[in-house]
């Protein structure tokens, strides 16, 4: 488990607490249309309350790319955040100099402020040293809650973890828990389920996942390439033909270390992408010529079924099928259900991220009876794939 400090760990009593967040959340016509992310900070900020510090809330939002972009200024999320709190949240139209400092200056014990996008200035996205000192000027003690900005190497979420005392918000401290209770110390065997559309993209996150599990879930478009690789006839499914050769070495790679890989044994072919599209379940090497693949059949399902009830641990990253779209959705829902259910009987601890994972979760119904799930997506995704997050590292030097 990484050592790194807590709220609890610190003296936070009196102080302006810099607090990096991520509420970068999605907007329509000037409304926030998912609270998600803001309702999930609520016990840091309700915590350093809780210790007299006093939370002064550091975010982005969106892409500006060092400029003042009006349309991407963080006021629009303050209706959503004052609701989430239950109180009134300064707001300061910069995030360094004169309006941050009279805001800062003006905060009494239980207040809270919002400063303007970091993004704002090039220094945040470079890890200015001169940007990083301006904003710590702001505050007595900086705590990291945004997970999912922690594989950022930028001034608010690396460079303010060296300047000032610091340590992990509640969310950062749960995601980090979780995901060591999945790959870092987990109970064993484990399982991991890992789809989406193309090996190339996820090639290093099944390279390491190797080496960590005991079971490896491939489904999804990714799962047709290692089909090709075997030789079996994919019609004009998704696949990346180019990749045969990688997913070769990724079996043999699994077959020596004693990991075993999971591929279809059974699909559901259509010969449209579309709704209620006519399909069928074949055997996995008679997919025709004219047809797609579009998602894992019942034998598969209940071979993955089977191979969980002899598991203790499963992380899941992306879909069996086309989960968005029914009847594609089923090996994905059945899938989920039977995790779900396995959770709920204490038999399995259970951790989900990335943002197609998050959705299919959601649309199977089971996402409440996951032991954990990130909401980060490419700070998840790095994590899985062995790489360091700057922003977590930056926390483990602090406590040091």
């Amino acid at each position: 488990m990484a050592a790194f400090k807590t709220i609890d760990d610190m003296e936070l009593d009196g102080k302006a607490v810099l607090t990096r967040v991520d509420v970068n959340v999605p907007v329509e016509n000037g409304r926030v249309t998912d609270t998600t992310r803001i309702e999930k900070i609520v016990p840091t900020v309700k915590d350093i309350q809780a210790k007299g510090g006093i939370p002064v809330l550091l975010a982005h939002f969106d892409r500006p790319k060092g400029q003042r972009v009006d349309s991407m200024s963080l006021k629009v999320v303050l209706p959503a955040l004052e609701a989430a709190l239950g109180q009134k949240v300064a707001f300061a139209d910069d995030c360094i100099g004169g309006p941050a400092k009279r805001v800062v200056a003006d905060l009494k014990p239980g207040d809270v402020a919002l400063l303007e996008n970091t993004r704002f200035h090039e220094g945040e996205e470079k890890n200015d040293a001169t940007f990083a000192a301006s904003l710590a000027a702001l505050g007595g003690a900086y705590i990291n809650d945004a997970f999912s900005a922690a594989h950022r190497a930028h001034a608010s979420t690396e460079g303010l973890a060296r300047l000032l005392p610091a340590g992990a918000g509640r969310l950062m401290e749960a995601e980090l828990k979780a995901l060591d209770a999945a790959l870092g110390n987990p109970q064993r065997p484990v399982m991991a389920v890992v789809g989406g559309a193309k090996v190339s993209t996820k090639l290093d996150l099944l390279m390491n996942l190797i080496d960590r599990v005991d079971h490896l879930v491939i489904g999804g478009g990714m799962a047709n390439t290692f089909l090709v690789a075997q030789g079996v006839e994919v019609g004009k499914s998704l696949a990346e033909r180019e990749m045969a050769d990688t997913a070769r070495a990724i079996l043999e790679k699994a077959s020596n270390g004693g990991c075993t890989i999971h591929l279809p044994v059974d699909i559901v072919v259509a010969r449209e992408f579309k709704a209620g599209a006519d399909s069928e379940t074949l055997p996995v090497d008679q997919c025709p010529a004219d047809a797609m693949i579009l998602d894992a059949g019942p034998a598969t399902v209940e071979s993955l079924r089977a191979a969980m009830t002899t598991c203790r641990t499963l992380i899941w990253n992306g879909p069996l099928g086309a989960f968005e779209i029914e009847p594609f959705d089923r090996a994905t829902n059945a899938a989920a259900q039977a995790a779900a259910e396995l959770t709920r009987e204490g038999k399995l601890t259970s951790v989900a991220g990335g943002g197609d994972t998050v959705a299919a979760l959601n649309k199977a119904g089971v996402a409440d009876s996951f032991t954990f799930i990130s909401t980060a997506g490419g700070a998840f995704l790095e994590w899985m794939e062995g790489k360091e997050l700057p922003g977590v590292a930056a926390l483990e030097a602090s406590a040091r």
